[in-house]
């Protein structure tokens, strides 16, 4: 794994090898390297992860939550999260860690924030704007803490208009590869090149999630989201990986599809989509396009799902740095992600009766927020959304 750390700069590479009589420097060739990352280091056909939860962190009989409110609004729509858990007297207690864009600089302060994750197993989070200078961070969120499984339901809603209505479908992205393994170079004075790295251990484990989820939420059929037309090596090997892995599951129709095709089957017929498994690059167009189709970044949760710890934030990630601090934002996304956050820690009835409330809400649109043709504030959501749970509960 050290050539993911090493900066490319060169098509070949000196290694320091042991030979007679000493050290020597041996060259190493860029198409080797990738042939040896693609071999898988462990068996590929180990079960996939469980989207079920594993004990966590208690204290005086609470789980222990991350919560990492990150940039723009975020704060806000984890105010607006606190503020129900606290009167729906939620056994959750939230370790607040305060990390955004100017405190990524404080390594210490990121580093807690991964101990922090690690040791409680669950987290909730909010966006945290990106920097060139230190997008790295960024990636070590999912690289780092390896929660290679982003998910991301885009659903209709009756109360929010839309030109398509019926729309279901699970976005499942890897998280932590393909083009956004940041493995950049200028190899001359105007020439970047970029690397797209895609190996058989990951696409063989994304593959096995997305029909294991698919499998355990009654879902009927999973599509291949690709370019092997073109990159026929890197989106080849996994849509070989998804055929492979689909051949396991007889009981589950599989098909696969051009992204660009995707784009436009999405805006002609969404309702045609049910799971939809792909790289990383692919999986963040695709789910910002489906959110856009069922009413916006508002509405759509995600969560992020590694060996032993699961992140769950809003769908669509954007921070909205120019409304920071009006309390203008939707919380709906941030509460229906804390709602599935429950479901995960095996509190089924408060996840359950959350997700009605918020459902009714913007079913009934009797709170509207500016994204949605209203103009309620995020306050006046949470308290319409707690409203609803006092009349459901």
């Amino acid at each position: 794994k050290q050539w993911y750390q090493r900066r490319v700069g060169k098509q070949w590479y000196q290694r320091r090898v042991r030979g007679i009589g000493g050290y020597y420097f041996k060259q190493i060739n860029l198409r080797t390297m990738l042939r040896r990352i693609s071999s898988p280091a462990v068996s590929i056909g180990r079960a996939a992860v469980s989207t079920s939860a594993v004990p966590r962190t208690k204290y005086g009989g609470k789980t222990t939550v991350t919560l990492i409110p990150g940039d723009g609004v975020g704060p806000e729509l984890a105010e607006s999260v606190t503020t129900i858990f606290k009167e729906m007297a939620v056994p959750v207690e939230f370790e607040k860690i305060e990390l955004n864009r100017e405190q990524m600089k404080d390594e210490g302060s990121f580093d807690y924030a991964i101990k922090s994750l690690k040791r409680n197993g669950v987290g909730l989070k909010g966006v945290i704007n990106r920097s060139a200078d230190f997008r790295h961070h960024n990636l070590e969120f999912r690289g780092g803490l390896d929660v290679y499984a982003n998910v991301v339901r885009c659903m209709s809603f009756e109360g929010i208009q839309t030109h398509h209505t019926g729309i279901d479908l699970i976005a499942i992205r890897e998280n932590t590869e393909g083009e956004y393994s940041s493995l950049e170079h200028e190899s001359v004075s105007g020439v970047v090149e970029s690397l797209k790295i895609i190996t058989q251990e990951k696409s063989m484990r994304i593959a096995k999630f997305a029909f294991d989820y698919a499998r355990e939420h009654n879902r009927k059929k999973v599509t291949c989201i690709h370019k092997a037309n073109i990159m026929k090596l890197s989106d080849g090997l996994f849509k070989a990986c998804c055929k492979e892995v689909s051949e396991d599951y007889p009981m589950i129709e599989y098909e696969e599809q051009i992204v660009d095709n995707t784009c436009q089957q999405l805006v002609i017929n969404p309702q045609q989509f049910d799971v939809m498994v792909m790289p990383n690059l692919y999986g963040n167009l695709v789910s910002n396009l489906a959110a856009g189709l069922v009413g916006g970044a508002g509405v759509v949760p995600s969560k992020s799902y590694g060996e032993n710890i699961a992140v769950f934030e809003p769908g669509a990630r954007h921070t909205w740095m120019e409304m920071k601090g009006m309390y203008v934002a939707n919380p709906a996304a941030m509460v229906l992600s804390s709602a599935f956050m429950l479901k995960h820690l095996q509190l089924h009835e408060a996840g359950d009766l959350l997700i009605k409330a918020v459902n009714n809400v913007l079913n009934k649109r009797s709170c509207m927020t500016i994204d949605l043709g209203g103009n309620a504030s995020t306050h006046d959501m949470t308290k319409a959304i707690l409203s609803e749970v006092d009349l459901l509960a």
